[in-house]
């Protein structure tokens, strides 16, 4: 049978501290990532590549499904898919402090 020093417990305390000091910082970040995502998909992707992701990320839907519903090939599909994630994170990735702005004004 381990016992437990002083010292282990002190790190795990430090840890749950810590984690939990870090949860809410993330929270935030979360947060506003989720406000620029909404924002995104509203301002830079297409309609066609929304209600695909819509389908595919929101409901869970196969491709071969959202194919067979919208009356496309699976190829379509794959590749709308590819190109709405594309403009998603170059928004994201460059242009997020600007739509931070036009959100929040």
């Amino acid at each position: 049978m381990s016992s437990i020093s002083y010292d282990n417990t002190f790190g795990l305390v430090d840890l749950a501290v810590y984690t939990r000091l870090m949860a809410e910082d993330n929270s935030q970040q979360i947060n506003r990532l989720k406000r620029n995502l909404t924002h995104a998909l509203r301002q830079d992707v297409t309609q066609r590549q929304r209600e695909y992701m819509v389908l595919y990320y929101g409901q869970g839907m196969s491709m071969e499904a959202i194919a067979r519903q919208c009356g496309v090939n699976k190829s379509t599909v794959s590749r709308t898919l590819k190109r709405g994630r594309q403009r998603l994170y170059r928004c994201l990735r460059y242009g997020a402090a600007n739509l931070l702005e036009q959100a929040e004004s």
